[in-house]
């Protein structure tokens, strides 16, 4: 609970946590459908108009509809629990039902029209909650599946993501839209997926706090493919908190996923993980080699580990991965990705009740394209799809058993779980913006990026004429990650708790003036 809601004053919902959003339920300073009203109005004065941020694809017909069902249902039978009517977002390739009235497309005319069996895993355990889906976020599409040259954060239907910090600038990742719609406010919290840093970086970003959890602890079930061994829906949020609430609800075993059937032991409530003392005795490791050469984000990355020294922790530095450079030159994780992407979409495509563009397997997805130019391929910018091309030629045989067993090697027991024990620690740490994303991202083990700092006024704009992006600018945010093993997400969320208590880093600086929605509840009151 936070001293608004208590006192009677109307949340700001720039900044609004989820606890205040309740609280203010609850105490009937506003209803859901306020509360619904007042995002939609959010997401309509910067989304397509203004800044353009292109965040959100769609957004839900029934949204209202549902909030006010929530409303008369908290009235006759109480609430639910944390998230009743509480509005929250997901990324475009996670499933909700199609009788709702929203797509599931992964950012594709492909997929527009087609007709889910069910909502994902992660998404009917949260309606189950009480949560409103109001939309789904833009993303790179298919995930990133389709290209690397293609600028990240587009979309055939969702066009192309901004980060709000300054105009034009990368959202940085597959998870764009979700980032940005958390950093300006669009909803109470959401959803994205990582395959490859496709939550962290976008935290990173647009400011804000994501968990990657381990492969395995939130089902995949209802969620666009791309690999089966690296894939992982996960909360996008703007604090500790409100992220350790949603995994919270998320995680779990389902049997629709079968990885997710051999957690260890019962899922726990991460909420109890929030304590500001977590980083006492902890001893922390620094891989310095993973660290590129970049200034602002160096200098605020290494005066943050006096911060870390003054919470108790210990820090290791360098405490570098003994494999470090032998993971840099693995090839073995293209391999594994495009045999995934292949066969899995071919899975997802066959178990949908209906398609209208009749596509079936990627090759029908690279047919799609070429026929539909404008749409999906328009120029200059957004005309690649290599990656697509690339898997298309991609099959189940030895040489991909080979490439995954060599992942699970260089990125889990020889990587991270090495590299913890050589140096005895209980974690590592590192700028996300510059993190080696291969570790984790084979290894299938948790990473959470909060807040660090922001690029100075004074730094060169890069490119100087966007093509069609900036990828470096003032004012542009950045996050710092906490690495760990498998299901070691608890630990993870403590450390990650106990520091953002300590900077409160967040509210420094906010998105720049025109990219800041004017809409408050008081405005639908």
């Amino acid at each position: 609970m936070t001293s608004n809601a208590s006192s009677g004053a109307l949340p700001d919902l720039y900044e609004a946590s989820i606890a205040e959003l309740q609280d203010g339920l609850v105490q009937g300073l506003f209803s859901s459908v306020q509360l619904v009203k007042a995002y939609l109005s959010r997401i309509e004065e910067v989304n397509l108009k203004g800044p353009a941020l292109h965040a959100v694809i769609e957004t839900n017909p029934k949204a209202l509809t549902q909030a006010a069902a929530l409303d008369d249902e908290r009235k006759e039978k109480g609430s639910r629990g944390p998230l009743h009517g509480i509005p929250l977002l997901l990324k475009d390739n996670i499933a909700t039902l199609y009788e709702e009235g929203m797509n599931t497309t992964a950012g594709s005319y492909a997929l527009l029209g087609s007709v889910v069996p069910r909502d994902a895993f992660a998404a009917a355990k949260l309606r189950e909650a009480g949560a409103i889906f109001i939309g789904k976020t833009n993303l790179s599409e298919w995930a990133g599946a389709r290209s690397i040259p293609l600028p990240r954060g587009f979309s055939g239907r969702g066009g192309q993501t901004h980060c709000p910090y300054y105009p034009n600038a990368d959202p940085f990742a597959s998870s764009s839209g979700s980032g940005v719609a958390m950093a300006v406010g669009l909803a109470a919290g959401s959803l994205g997926t990582e395959t490859r840093a496709s939550i962290v970086a976008p935290s990173s970003r647009n400011n804000i706090v994501g968990i990657k959890p381990t492969v395995g602890l939130v089902s995949r079930s209802g969620v666009v493919p791309y690999s089966s061994n690296q894939d992982t829906p996960g909360p996008m949020c703007r604090s500790v908190t409100d992220a350790a609430l949603l995994l919270t609800f998320i995680a779990g075993p389902d049997p629709r996923d079968e990885v997710t059937l051999h957690q260890p032991g019962i899922v726990p409530n991460y909420m109890k993980a929030l304590n500001k003392n977590a980083l006492k005795g902890t001893r922390l490791g620094v891989p310095r080699a993973f660290i590129r050469d970049m200034k602002a984000i160096e200098e605020a990355f290494n005066s943050s580990l006096d911060i870390f020294r003054a919470l108790g922790a210990e820090i290791v530095d360098p405490a570098d991965f003994p494999n470090g450079e032998e993971l840099r030159a693995s090839q073995a994780e293209k391999l594994v990705m495009a045999v995934d992407f292949k066969v899995g979409i071919s899975k997802y495509l066959s178990e949908l009740v209906e398609v209208p563009t009749g596509v079936k397997t990627l090759t029908d997805l690279i047919e799609f394209n070429k026929i539909n130019p404008d749409l999906e391929l328009p120029g200059p910018f957004y005309t690649d799809q290599s990656r697509f091309m690339d898997a298309e030629g991609a099959q189940v045989d030895d040489a991909y058993f080979a490439a995954l067993a060599q992942n699970f090697d260089l990125g889990r027991t020889r990587g991270i779980d090495a590299t913890l024990t050589k140096f005895n620690l209980d974690a590592i740490i590192l700028p996300t913006d510059v993190l080696e994303p291969k570790p984790t991202a084979i290894a299938g083990y948790p990473l959470i990026s909060v807040p660090l700092g922001f690029q100075p006024d004074g730094v060169e704009v890069l490119p100087a004429t966007p093509s069609p992006l900036h990828s470096q600018a003032p004012g542009i945010p950045f996050g710092i990650a906490f690495m760990g093993t498998a299901y070691s997400e608890f630990k993870l969320i403590g450390y990650a708790y106990a520091f953002e208590q300590a900077t409160h880093v967040r509210l420094q600086r906010k998105a720049y003036n025109d990219a800041i929605p004017r809409t408050q509840l008081a405005g639908v009151m």
